[in-house]
């Protein structure tokens, strides 16, 4: 999955906010013609948190039919233990590689709480886990030792951005675990991680401009520090300063960006809300400039 950009499909709903899945189909076909490592259906970008079970079955099926084993598909899980279980016994009948465990809901735990959540999930299910720390998810380099001795357990995705308690935590792992940049936008500190031996990193920005996802990827890879430091001054900071003007950006404008490029995908579902025209028009002409960077047109 280092190979190539995670990419994070957004879930596709019709005007009143019903599941449209030809839609869905459509935009998860576009995404895997722009060569991702992996594809990550029903996760924070896909609206997770706003699916039912019975929609997550169709996205999930979706995404496996259309990757056909070309890459990866991991699903995400979450809520407690209990609910987490019953979705990923859903994403393994629908066809999933493996799963994405989001951060349980609303409370804080010790660390004893999180290790027993990945226990639980990972005996009600034959599929790998990749535990995803954020919020009230931070798991020690204790805690990492023992999640990673649990059977099924595969890796750890960050959001936090401590890495000085990343580093410890790579140190502490076993060999071949893996572990993922899932900072918001993470882009931003995709060199920052890479010192830190996590190269591997999701992109939001796939979702509705794989050519800037890529071109960025590329020239990560291969050592262009002018073309990494052009497209983060120009296209991937501004657009987190437009991210963090209103919660629930990190979402709602990156399905903005989709819709201005022709993506079925819908609008985002309450509590979510739509970008507000000033900030839509910001963001079409922040779009243009960094599809221009790279060679590519609105």
């Amino acid at each position: 999955m280092a190979a190539g950009v995670l990419s994070f499909p957004l879930t596709s709903f019709h005007e009143d906010g019903s599941l449209d899945p030809d839609g869905f189909r459509a935009h998860v076909a576009s995404r895997l013609a722009a060569g991702p490592g992996a594809l990550f259906p029903a996760c924070g970008t896909g609206e997770f948190f706003s699916l039912d079970e019975d929609e997550y079955r169709t996205v999930v099926r979706i995404a496996v039919e259309e990757a056909a084993g070309s890459v990866p598909v991991v699903a995400g899980t979450g809520y407690g233990w209990a609910q987490a279980a019953r979705f990923a016994r859903i994403a393994e009948e629908a066809g999933a590689d493996a799963l994405l465990v989001l951060p349980h809901y609303l409370v804080a735990a010790p660390q004893d709480g999180l290790v027993a959540q990945l226990e639980r999930i990972a005996a009600r299910t034959r599929l790998p886990l990749i535990a995803y720390q954020r919020g009230q998810v931070d798991f020690t380099a204790d805690s990492l030792k023992r999640i990673a001795a649990i059977p099924g357990v595969i890796g750890l995705k960050d959001g936090h951005s401590d890495l000085d308690r990343l580093q410890r935590l790579t140190l502490a792992a076993p060999e071949g675990f893996l572990f993922f940049n899932g900072a918001a936008t993470a882009e931003i500190q995709a060199r920052a991680y890479a010192t830190v031996g996590v190269p591997a990193y999701s992109s939001a920005v796939h979702a509705f401009a794989p050519e800037i996802a890529n071109a960025f990827h590329t020239a990560l890879h291969n050592g262009d520090g002018g073309t990494v430091e052009k497209l983060l001054r120009d296209f991937y900071v501004p657009l987190v300063e437009l991210r963090d003007r209103v919660p629930g950006y990190a979402v709602s404008l990156v399905k903005a960006a989709a819709r201005l490029r022709g993506a079925p995908v819908g609008p985002v579902r309450a509590p979510l809300t739509d970008p507000s025209a000033t900030d839509l028009a910001q963001l079409k002409t922040l779009l243009s400039t960094g599809l221009d960077l790279v060679g590519a047109a609105l």
